[in-house]
């Protein structure tokens, strides 16, 4: 296709996803263990609903649907710079370990503050940055010991597996030591359970997201170019090995910052950038944003799934996810030609 209708089509999805989103968003309200109808809903959002009402709409299900939209998005664009800088499908920061070590960050402290853990947790704005260290920390020894006089793609990948396991291996260390309460709470948290419900978590998700993703943006030009054999960015001007650090590192603060409020959530990285090639080209000034709003799009349908399937118990968004995600990792792989950019 050419490049306006390349643009045409990109606009198409955009606007198609976003009613979409409005339409689950819209019935998520309505939904759940206490069933509120759409005329009560709108009844409520205008000043005239019971207390009841208020509580639930106002105080549970809105920030956690919000949130599912923030994790969402921010683990679609996590992913979608991953497969870029390694010109790879398959990347995703759950799969290449940059989910586990926010996670592992994450229980490290909480396991070390002991029985003042509820400190941490009172803080939210601190999650964060401690997942983003943790999964910072593992961007870079993934970087470092996949360079071996720059850096080959399917290296970094297969770098990636090896700290995925490693941090696999380290969690369950640390599970292992914790009281049967706490390693519990730990379990259902990494697998992907929306634990962080309350408004304080979206205000301190929130300007991740919302700094990250122009950055993200802003970084498209580059990733189309790293998409060419390393001699067409040189010299175009790229410096190809720092755009990989900071793409990268971009990566590993969106999947962080998710991770913290969110828990250890995969396939959303892997599926949005994929589906979103599919839909409207290689071209990452549509690949971005489009994969963004179906990330969030998957986690808010995820999201109604697992309140709704065996409510009142609530199902951790992540299986409900990894259901709908590892069929299509096998499809992937079925159909996947080459070790290339599967578009």
């Amino acid at each position: 296709m050419d490049w306006k209708e390349a643009v045409l089509r990109s606009k198409v999805w955009l606007i198609t996803i976003l009613i979409f989103i409005f339409s689950v968003f819209i019935i998520s309200l309505s939904t759940g263990s206490l069933p509120i109808n759409l005329i009560e809903v709108v009844t409520t959002f205008a000043g005239n609903g019971t207390p009841q009402q208020e509580l639930v709409l106002y105080q549970l299900r809105l920030p956690r649907m919000l949130i599912a939209l923030l994790i969402g998005a921010g683990l679609a664009l996590s992913g979608a710079i991953l497969q870029g800088l390694s010109r790879n499908s398959l990347a995703d920061p759950g799969i290449l370990g940059i989910n586990a070590g926010a996670g592992l960050t994450v229980v490290f402290c909480i396991f070390l503050i002991g029985e003042n853990k509820d400190s941490i947790l009172s803080a939210p704005g601190l999650l964060p940055v401690f997942a983003f260290i943790g999964a910072l920390t593992i961007a870079l020894l993934i970087y470092s010991f996949s360079w071996k006089g720059g850096i080959e793609p399917g290296r970094l990948l297969l770098m990636g597996l090896g700290f995925n396991a490693l941090c696999g291996a380290l969690l369950i260390i640390l599970q292992l030591k914790m009281d049967p309460k706490d390693f519990q709470q730990a379990t259902i948290w990494l697998t992907g359970s929306i634990w962080g419900t309350q408004w304080p978590y979206v205000w301190a998700l929130l300007p991740w997201i919302v700094i990250l993703s122009p950055l993200a943006f802003f970084k498209a030009r580059s990733m189309n170019l790293l998409q060419f054999t390393e001699s067409v960015p040189v010299v175009l001007g790229i410096n190809v090995e720092s755009e990989r650090r900071i793409l990268l590192c971009l990566s590993a603060a969106l999947a962080g910052a998710c991770v913290a409020v969110g828990g250890g959530i995969s396939f959303i990285g892997l599926l949005a950038p994929h589906l979103a090639r599919r839909l409207c080209g290689a071209n990452y000034f549509s690949v971005l944003p489009v994969s963004a709003l179906i990330g969030a799009l998957l986690l808010l349908v995820a999201d109604m799934i697992g309140k709704n399937l065996l409510a009142p118990a609530d199902i951790p968004v992540g299986i409900v996810i990894s259901v709908i995600g590892a069929p299509y990792l096998i499809f992937m792989l079925i159909t996947r030609k080459g070790t290339g950019m599967a578009h």
